[in-house]
């Protein structure tokens, strides 16, 4: 018998918090057991809680806990295919193969996110524009399905389940495991070349000269900054270096407690932004860096989230397409300027291909994600930004959302009615469930 112990869990955010009952399996074999005691409960998979909002989150029924399901099954170095199980997460990928000469094709912001919620939100990197999105790298998964039968799916064979699946929230059943393509690299480093931007036109401009050469190609900005400097930042170019580094363990530091919160007020990030924004010279630097530090920054603070104060905080990231992206980032920019609700976190990608995933985020444009400290007018202040997303065409992501509403997660995914249909024949009592499937309206038919 599966054994279920009442666990509260939160999303990164620590806005939205629930108690579910958990279980924890140890082996593969416990899933399909898991599934059979629960009866009629519905049902969720939970990673390490990489998720900013309430997409891994079910306050309504149970939570299966895959992080122990951690093992590589198998890694042919002729092909750079790896076989893994779900738990394993995006650093420990790294951290075993880059020695061996291979690394991840796709990696989300941090290395704490594993493989399956990888899947799950059809994530995407620093590298959008030249490799496009972990769907494209996925050759088969096998997904346990709500009603327990394990099936083996690819883009081939099972093209409905594949899209359903990839970057659909795990609302399809229990991924067991992953077969994907790693990438060969010459070294354990990367080059990064930062500099500063002097305003979003610049921005622009440069991801256009960099995006067809350049591996990785990221930007701070300084969402605080108005008129004529409004989108200055800092640029961040990096692609593999030619010799590796004397490797070396990054000490990670850890946030002790939360910080009150009248600590981040628009004086102090304002403050933080101008001090940021200059520890780039005006010509720049150049600085061969280990992979791990260049695609994961923020692991380096642990429990970081804390910063925000037990109130947590949202995260708002976009995508809007090319032809009109400087006039939705202008929009937006000019609207947080002029709150003063600027975030100390502002990152600016541009993306390449749309992703396979029925509800997948990546769509040819520019994505911007920014922090806002949570407390009083910030989800009615969240939603005006939505607007301006979903008017000029755009989307928000999901694995970082708490506060889209379901008429306009309509009008931003034009194949989430293909998503619905998928459902009905996969799990047509909704068995399986999260608190963002049921505000999006994702999760409504009758169960049990």
């Amino acid at each position: 018998m599966t054994r279920w112990a009442a666990k509260q869990f939160t999303g990164w955010g620590r806005v939205s918090t629930v108690d579910s009952l958990a279980a924890r399996p140890e082996r593969l074999s416990d899933v399909a057991r898991a599934l059979a005691d629960a009866g009629d409960a519905t049902l969720l998979a939970f990673g390490s809680g990489r998720s900013y909002g309430d997409a891994a989150l079910n306050s309504h029924g149970r939570t299966i806990v895959t992080r122990r399901l951690d093992r590589f099954l198998g890694f042919d170095a002729t092909t750079g295919l790896l076989t893994a199980e779900p738990g394993v997460t995006f650093g420990e990928i790294i951290d075993t193969f880059l020695p061996l000469g291979f690394t991840a094709p796709v990696v989300p912001g941090t290395g704490f996110a594993t493989l399956g919620g990888g899947v799950a939100n059809d994530v995407h990197g620093k590298n959008h524009h030249q490799v496009g999105s972990l769907g494209q790298h996925l050759e088969w998964f096998d997904l346990r399905l709500p009603h327990g039968e394990l099936r083996r799916v690819d883009a081939q064979n099972e093209p409905l389940l594949f899209r359903a699946t990839l970057g659909g929230l795990g609302l399809t059943g229990i991924i067991e495991r992953i077969c994907m393509r790693l990438k060969p690299v010459t070294s354990n480093a990367v080059r990064v070349r930062k500099r500063r931007i002097r305003d979003l036109d610049q921005f622009i401009e440069e991801f256009e000269r960099e995006k067809s050469g350049a591996h990785y190609v990221v930007g701070w900005i300084d969402a605080l900054a108005k008129g004529a400097a409004m989108g200055r930042g800092i640029l961040e170019v990096a692609s593999p270096a030619e010799q590796s580094l004397v490797r070396s363990v990054r000490k990670a530091r850890r946030v002790p407690f939360d910080l009150p919160g009248f600590a981040l007020n628009p004086v102090s990030v304002k403050a933080f932004n101008w001090f940021y924004g200059r520890h780039v010279s005006s010509t720049g630097i150049e600085r061969v860096q280990p992979y791990h530090e260049f695609l994961f920054p923020l692991d380096a603070l642990h429990d970081w989230n804390r910063i925000y104060g037990k109130r947590g905080f949202r995260q708002f990231q976009c995508v809007v397409p090319f032809e009109a992206g400087r006039e939705a980032l202008l929009k937006i920019l000019e609207k947080i300027s002029t709150a003063g609700r600027g975030s100390f976190l502002a990152v600016l990608k541009a993306m390449g291909p749309a992703g396979l995933g029925c509800l997948s985020f990546p769509m040819p444009g520019y994505t911007l994600a920014l922090d806002f400290p949570n407390g009083a007018g910030v989800t009615e202040f969240m939603a005006g930004l939505e607007k301006i997303v979903c008017d000029y065409g755009g989307r928000i992501y999901l694995a970082k959302d708490s506060t889209l509403s379901a008429d306009r997660f309509m009008r931003m995914y034009p194949q989430a009615g293909e998503f619905v249909e998928a459902l009905k024949q996969i799990d047509p009592m909704r068995r399986m469930q999260s608190d963002l499937s049921v505000r999006l309206g994702l999760g409504a038919a009758p169960h049990g």
